[in-house]
């Protein structure tokens, strides 16, 4: 792309209401997406949002907002919002399904770098509220909700979309265009970028009911991670609901069958046995991967989020690093359009730092995480055991512990957004 400001200029189908730049493009209205979109706004530059559903998605996958992302969040001043509707989660527990308690972990051991030493366990659909309510008020930005990308690619003068519209099929030119739709990304499979990996062989079946559990286990914890080597569970509390996964062997029948209502009865029974039966609120069955796009930028085009890696929710640090993602080359193209300089530059450091922070941190992490509940062999359960109730004694060790599971640790580390000079990241990264 060489060196230019962004956005570039020149009128362009999908350009902003009122406005005679090329936006740029946003694909994807979930939690990544409408924080890259919200944080080039607040900074005026011109955005289109596209988005499949016709509507914000009601998605209860994940919850949980750790230090490190609420510090960037606060820079849209949506926390205060997301504390109204949240729950604050200052420990956590990790259990054995048969031995009960094994170690209790504080976050408030990191009150003196951050001012959120907690989880915030809040609904991810909450914080999509947010913005799309306040994008929908902003004149340099146009959701187009209801719209599908069907290909994309680059020319002479800069990136493109093909979407299919309530209006039909059109073409939209760009000055950018971000990735944040997903695991199945148009716009990954429409660059052909490998998204190398695997998937696990179980699948994750996530259940939420009316019942509080803590009258049923009382030294539940708000937030819970249950080793076993059969059936291991994550248990978690926000306002509306407890919540607990567990995994669905391949051969244990359809999804069909593993959401049955008398499955995931008798699923939550194993749990903590109710004579009156769990009021079940809403039940998903998914695949899992731990997956990594092979390129994060090409040309005029980034991933964030799911488009560019997927892993594990044992952790709670997909959705968290997505938006570091995003907040991290939001804030690339704002210095760009502002000031100009070396295009290439900063997007290759947006796309090998946050290449090598997905595969260092979240896939590192989330893969030894549900190891960790999952092993059969008994001496090494024990030994792990013995480990996490070491740390958990020792502050120092939980200290360090804590920074990197709240993603403080990569943040402190590698910044977000940090100009190339003033940043090294390996070249091979």
């Amino acid at each position: 792309m060489g060196k230019r400001n962004l956005p570039a200029a020149g009128a362009a189908v999908g350009s902003t209401r009122g406005s005679t730049e090329r936006p740029v493009i946003v694909v994807g209205g979930g939690p990544v997406g409408m924080t890259a979109a919200a944080t080039l706004a607040d900074a005026g530059i011109p955005v289109v949002v596209v988005e499949a559903h016709p509507e914000p998605k009601t998605d209860w996958r994940a919850s949980t907002f750790h230090a490190a992302t609420l510090e960037l969040l606060d820079r849209l001043g949506v926390v205060g919002r997301m504390h109204d509707e949240g729950i604050v989660v200052p420990r956590y527990q990790f259990r054995d399904r048969r031995d009960g308690l094994v170690a209790e972990f504080d976050f408030g051991l990191l009150r003196t770098e951050t001012a959120y030493p907690y989880r915030l366990q809040l609904n991810q659909q909450h914080l999509v509220r947010m913005l799309h309510e306040r994008l929908a008020r902003d004149p340099a930005v146009t959701l187009a909700f209801g719209t599908r990308v069907v290909d994309a690619g680059e020319g002479a003068d800069g990136p493109w979309i093909t979407v299919d519209s309530p209006a039909g099929r059109q073409t939209w030119p760009a000055s950018f265009v971000i990735g944040a739709d997903g695991a199945s990304s148009g716009v990954r499979g429409a660059l052909g970028i490998e998204f190398e990996g695997y998937t696990y062989p179980e699948r994750f079946l996530i259940v939420s009911m009316a019942e509080d559990l803590r009258e049923l286990i009382p030294d539940l914890a708000d937030v819970n991670y249950v080793a076993d080597p059969e059936e291991w569970l994550f248990i978690l509390r926000t306002r509306e609901s407890w919540r607990t996964v567990w995994p669905v062997p391949p051969d244990a029948g359809t999804s069909a069958e593993a959401m049955a209502p008398a499955a995931l009865q008798a699923g939550l029974q194993r749990l903590a046995h109710h004579p009156a039966g769990y009021r079940v609120l809403d039940a998903q069955i998914y695949n899992v991967h731990q997956r990594v796009a092979a390129r994060f930028r090409v040309g005029g085009f980034a991933l964030v989020g799911d488009a560019a890696h997927v892993n594990s929710p044992i952790g709670g640090v997909g959705l968290n690093s997505g938006i570091h993602d995003a907040m991290d080359l939001a804030t690339r193209l704002i210095r760009l359009s502002g000031t100009g300089g070396d295009l290439d530059g900063e997007l290759d450091t947006f796309a090998r730092l946050r290449r090598l922070v997905a595969v260092e941190y979240v896939q590192a992490d989330t893969q030894r995480n549900t190891e960790r509940l999952r092993e059969r062999d008994e001496s090494v359960r024990r030994r792990t055991h013995d480990e996490m109730r070491a740390m958990a004694a020792d502050p120092d060790r939980a200290r360090a512990w804590m920074r990197r599971v709240s993603l403080l640790e990569s943040v402190r580390r590698y910044g977000i957004g940090l100009p190339p000079q003033e940043l090294e990241v390996p070249a091979g990264a």
